[in-house]
């Protein structure tokens, strides 16, 4: 008796796992197998809208297969990357970005496309757009700002009729500035620390590369006293006349370098 029970014990627990293995391996029903492209579009933009970004993602890969060859497969594509903009995952909203231009070269929306790739790329943090506060552009940060105004500049080339041209243009100057005053700013830093040379150097890329920016102003002070901190009379004063020709009012002229104490991302 004890044998025939022991044996009949793993046929129970056998029984068993058969059973909850059968269970476990149904499949789970797609809720949308039954929805048209339309309402799977707006069931992704209103999971979105309420901040469920891997939701609405989700329903847009799925509407990105069920609709492929249509315009609606491609707007599912530009949601998707605006949806990962949305949730701040920048590498996959420009990942998104990148196959469609890569799949749709001539797509009529390619201008948002390109509008979409330079807000994802954009720091509004730093002044006009977005709340102030005293911040450095770091490295990074200024690679993506310099991608971003790429990004701009192609879609005001492209398009420039396009509904997206206006405040990209407006963003363009912005991160021209922004990245102008950082120059100044590094510039103005190595001055007070003594680093002339260097304060030289930072002041002639802000004048070389963003010549039209108003942080231009300073940059060219910068350089009348850091020539005059070392001694290079003839460069302070060509760099002077250069200064007064240009700005024959500034302030600058009859006053010291600017207190680095002074809120640097002030646009003027």
């Amino acid at each position: 008796m004890l044998t025939l029970r022991l044996s009949a014990v793993p046929v129970c627990v056998l029984t068993s796992v058969l059973f909850l293995s059968a269970c476990g391996s149904t499949s789970k029903v797609d809720e949308t197998a039954g929805w048209s492209p339309n309402r799977i579009y707006t069931e992704a933009t209103e999971e979105r809208a309420a901040g469920n970004y891997e939701k609405s993602v989700t329903l847009l890969e799925k509407l990105e297969g069920r609709a492929a060859g249509t315009p609606l497969a491609q707007q599912a594509q530009l949601d998707k990357a605006f949806t990962h903009y949305k949730a701040g995952e920048q590498a996959q909203a420009l990942a998104a970005i990148d196959r469609f231009q890569k799949l749709h070269p001539a797509s009529p929306a390619m201008d948002y496309a390109l509008y979409l790739k330079g807000l994802v790329n954009f720091n509004d943090n730093l002044g006009l757009f977005g709340s102030l506060a005293r911040q450095d552009l770091s490295e990074r940060d200024q690679k993506a700002a310099k991608e971003s105004f790429e990004s701009f500049r192609d879609l005001v080339t492209r398009f420039p009729d396009s509904r997206y041209t206006p405040d990209a243009r407006s963003r363009m100057t912005y991160i021209v500035n922004s990245l102008a005053q950082y120059e100044v700013h590094v510039a103005r830093y190595y001055h007070s620390r003594g680093a002339y040379v260097a304060a030289i150097n930072r002041a002639q890329t802000a004048l070389a590369d963003y010549s039209e920016a108003p942080a231009a102003e300073e940059a060219l002070f910068i350089m009348v006293r850091s020539y005059d901190a070392l001694g290079m009379a003839q460069l302070r004063d060509d760099t002077r006349r250069v200064m007064q020709a240009n700005y024959p009012q500034s302030e600058y002229l009859g006053k010291g370098v600017k207190s680095s104490s002074g809120p640097w991302w002030k646009l003027w």
